[in-house]
């Protein structure tokens, strides 16, 4: 039997997720990383994407995250991200509106910090989709 280590996934509306698991992949600023237990202590960002967890009794499951930070230790894995959502909770009608906003805001003179942010929000609506497409 397989190893199990605690995760926490939190974001700022909720707890997602919390309980046991064997493993979990997520997407960072190095690209995906994946965790097992006694995996060694670890902090860095974790950028949009998504989220493989396979819990105790091998159910494997996804989130789709935003931006955030994971850190590991001591077989803790706390997982701090601004959303988090189960594919089955994406409405695609509005993930399309969103993306097609974020496409129409890009063409318009912005500040960078307007142009960042729309460029989260077409990354977000881009990765929803994506995710969203792959689970039906």
């Amino acid at each position: 039997m397989a190893e199990v280590f605690q995760v926490h996934i939190l974001s700022a509306d909720r707890n997602f997720y919390q309980g046991p698991c064997v493993s979990l992949v997520l997407p960072t600023i190095d690209g995906d990383v994946g965790i097992l237990a006694r995996h060694v202590p670890l902090v860095t960002a974790v950028v949009p994407g998504e989220v493989r967890y396979t819990k105790e009794d091998g159910e494997q499951l996804t989130a789709l995250v935003s931006h955030g930070l994971v850190r590991v230790k001591e077989n803790d894995v706390l997982v701090l991200v601004d959303s988090a959502e189960r594919p089955d909770e994406i409405d695609l009608a509005r993930a399309r509106r969103a993306a097609e906003q974020a496409r129409e805001e890009l063409l318009h003179k912005q500040s960078w910090q307007e142009y960042l942010q729309t460029q989260a929000n077409l990354s977000r609506a881009m990765n929803r989709l994506k995710a969203a497409d792959r689970h039906l």
